[in-house]
């Protein structure tokens, strides 16, 4: 091939959008993947610490999950239902109170929005305004949503907003766990505001939170402080809706991310790796009582994906109907952690710092584009992160959770020579 052929510009670069983002930061042509890695089309391997933005919690082509999905397509299962009653989505139903719901003794009712994480978010937002009358939806400071325009009013990123085009309403941003570095008591602002006529808050229909801020930054909320959150809502009448789509099914050990808090939220968005083999699929749970909905009130062509149903029971069969993988998650954490501190050490001075939860992680640099170089170098060699953060500050982990010990301290040699390689 010639110099010229090589240097040619790319079908991506000639017919794809300029919208295009991680082909920017992983600048090669992925053909395969099994397990943790991805392989590109010159048989490349990549050890995959991202999962699909954690859509990939039990990794790629999970045998267990991909024998039903082929035999159920093999069998000339239903593919697209809209909402049509299916077996497939009976199986996934009574799989999913069998395993998830029924022994959290949560009470919840399955509405399937649409196929995306944005989608289940606008579900809840459109729901609690229904039910309570109220417009106003309170979120938090370096919180992440989504890219459609409600979730967009309620994303802290202003790079991200700016590309709504329209002003984003009805929504009232404020500070997270560890927002004001512990200088005021928590909520105080919240609560005064909500106690005053004059602080201009329309009394808000629902608060929405992550309990871990994956695109934030890896900002963790402590357990006392979402029972707080949880408590000013109930005593306020504010609907309490947790957005578990990158952190629940299991990422950060338990199914859902508020377990470990123990607390029981009014609606939870899921998406992500509810599906488990990487399919579009979205689910928006919500207290019995709050299902006033019309029927067809809230619809979407895609919001049946029937062969999502199959691996998410594959999954759900697999995976929940014991605390194995929970535990195992628990286990890992303790040692990302300890990898994590090691790799800081000394360097705390120097503003470099680490944080996380179950299997997701995050290392903070305080000079500008030093995440980007470590992401950069990591991917030479051979490791997929990306960055996270408004300034995009830290380097985050989302490794599988069904990667081996092997895999994760392989993934953490490369890290902390990337790491050196970049200093």
């Amino acid at each position: 091939m010639t110099l010229a052929a090589q240097n040619a510009p790319t079908v991506f670069e000639t017919v794809e959008s300029e919208v295009r983002s991680y082909c920017r930061s992983w600048p090669t042509v992925f053909e395969r993947a099994t397990g943790s890695r991805l392989f590109d089309e010159h048989g490349r391997p990549f050890l995959d610490f991202f999962a699909g933005a954690g859509s990939l919690n039990y990794g790629h082509n999970n045998p267990v999950l991909k024998r039903p999905l082929l035999d159920y397509l093999g069998a000339d299962g239903v593919t697209h239902g809209l909402d049509m009653s299916t077996t497939a989505k009976r199986r996934f139903l009574e799989t999913f109170h069998e395993t998830v719901l029924a022994p959290r003794g949560l009470p919840y009712k399955v509405m399937f929005p649409g196929p995306t994480g944005t989608n289940a978010v606008e579900a809840a937002l459109k729901l609690a305004r229904k039910v309570t009358g109220r417009k106003t939806v309170v979120s938090f400071t370096n919180a992440f949503h989504g890219m459609s325009l409600g979730s967009l009013a309620l994303t802290g990123n202003a790079g991200k907003r700016a590309g709504a085009g329209v002003p984003l309403t009805h929504t009232t941003q404020m500070p997270y766990d560890h927002y004001l570095g512990g200088q005021t008591p928590d909520f105080l602002w919240f609560e005064r505001l909500l106690q005053d006529t004059g602080s201009g808050l329309d009394h808000p229909a629902a608060v929405i939170v992550e309990t871990v801020q994956g695109e934030g930054g890896v900002n963790v909320a402590r357990a006392e402080w979402l029972r707080g959150l949880a408590d000013l809502c109930r005593r306020r009448d504010m609907l309490l809706i947790v957005d578990d789509i990158q952190m629940g099914c299991g990422r950060t050990g338990d199914f859902f991310s508020f377990e470990e808090a123990g607390v029981t939220p009014d609606i939870v968005t899921l998406s992500k790796s509810i599906s488990g083999y990487g399919l579009p699929m979205s689910l928006c749970l919500f207290r019995d009582e709050l299902d006033v909905w019309e029927p067809g009130e809230h619809n979407g062509t895609f919001r049946g994906n029937n062969p999502a149903f199959v691996t998410a029971t594959a999954a759900l069969d697999t995976y929940w109907r014991d605390n194995a993988l929970r535990d195992r998650t628990r286990r890992r954490a303790g040692h990302l952690a300890g990898a994590l501190g090691e790799l800081t050490a000394g360097q705390e001075r120097l503003g470099v710092s680490y944080r996380g939860r179950g299997l997701v992680w995050g290392l903070e640099f305080p000079d500008q584009g030093r995440a980007e170089a470590v992401c950069r170098r990591a991917f030479e060699l051979g490791l997929l992160v990306e960055t996270s953060g408004p300034r995009d500050q830290v380097v985050k982990l989302l490794p599988p959770l069904t990667a081996t010990d092997d895999e994760l301290d392989e993934g953490l040699g490369i890290l902390s020579r990337a790491v050196r390689h970049t200093a």
